[in-house]
């Protein structure tokens, strides 16, 4: 049984698609990589239901391979040490790429928030899934937005873009580390850890949690990550089964919006110590880029847009990161030491 809530874009189910390799099966099933997280899981999950749903294939086709990665080593990683300080760039995903290159698994699916803008070599991430909601969801059991939070009040969260906003908008406010899966997180609030917490709505909205109280935060009160809410799914260059498997659920909506964001990010060099929000939309044939660079500590931010055609989405990314560069001049970055 599935453990994930239903797919949020139905998809008809039609006739398997001309392949130029023979489809899966149960006795030489696909192999999904993912991590072990419920939320990881739901999402290698939708992969495969997509899969399924286009290619008139059984769940039995697939197999689910869980992946350990060093973000999800508990003995490597202290609950209350920051992932900058290790490193969070590939943490979820070098060792699923490792993977996928030895050919243990054939595809792999990941949050594409996660994902670092370069890729190893013969690995190829060109296949999307629609995108959910890119908004950040506030919790908390006593308080219905940030705006009600008395002064001196724990707000609870790992993510170094959330602590920068958060500190930058209300400095009052006391920002400790607070990790761990959804669940993990949701518990830590009940116990009183913090009086409050951000999770992503598009992870809710897969784990089906909405009965958990939360309000969503507009991009304009909290721009979100780059990519947040996408899930990418990950291949072999050489693998043309994969490959054709994988263009037949492709969004290209999502992949424009994600084409612009991640070409921001890179122009910023994307670094695990910077605090970098960033939000594509698209209307029609034209879109508009938000993006925001921030002080770890919230003292400062530079934020600002721009529009252009939405086939233009990665130099607009460029474009726009050379701009808030060029605002925030080169002592931005002295705290990297």
């Amino acid at each position: 049984m599935s453990i994930h809530a239903p797919l949020p874009h139905a998809i008809p189910r039609h006739k398997a698609l001309a392949m130029t390799r023979a489809l899966p099966s149960p006795d030489q099933p696909l192999r999904i990589g993912t991590r072990g997280s419920p939320l990881a899981l739901a999402q290698a999950h939708e992969t495969r239901d997509r899969l399924c749903d286009t290619f008139a294939l059984s769940p039995e086709a697939f197999e689910i391979v869980v992946i350990r990665t060093t973000g999800d080593d508990r003995s490597m990683i202290a609950a209350d040490r920051p992932l900058k300080e290790i490193g969070n760039k590939g943490l979820f995903t070098k060792e699923i790429e490792e993977q996928l290159m030895a050919g243990g698994i054939d595809i792999a699916v990941h949050s594409m928030k996660d994902m670092p803008t370069l890729q190893p070599e013969g690995l190829m991430l060109d296949c999307y899934l629609p995108r959910e909601d890119v908004r950040d969801a506030f919790i908390s059991p006593g308080h219905g937005g940030l705006a009600d939070l008395p002064a001196g009040t724990v707000v609870g969260t790992s993510s170094l873009r959330r602590r920068a906003q958060l500190l930058n908008r209300r400095p009052d406010l006391r920002v400790v580390e607070f990790r761990g899966n959804l669940q993990t997180r949701l518990k830590k609030l009940e116990d009183g850890v913090a009086a409050a917490t951000f999770l992503a709505m598009a992870g809710l909205n897969r784990m089906g949690m909405t009965d958990v109280p939360m309000t969503a935060m507009s991009p304009n009160e909290m721009l979100p990550a780059v990519a947040q809410g996408a899930i990418g799914i990950e291949r072999r260059s050489d693998d043309s089964r994969a490959a054709e498997m994988l263009a037949a659920i492709h969004d290209h909506d999502t992949a424009l919006r994600l084409g612009a964001e991640r070409a921001f990010l890179a122009e910023l060099d994307g670094s695990c110590e910077t605090p970098i929000a960033g939000l594509a939309e698209l209307d029609g044939t034209a879109l508009r880029l938000r993006g925001e660079l921030l002080a770890p500590d919230g003292s400062a931010s530079h934020a600002g847009e721009i529009a252009g055609p939405a086939d233009n989405g990665p130099e607009l990314g460029r474009l726009l990161a050379q701009q808030l560069l060029a605002r925030a001049g080169a002592d931005f970055f002295a705290w990297r030491g």
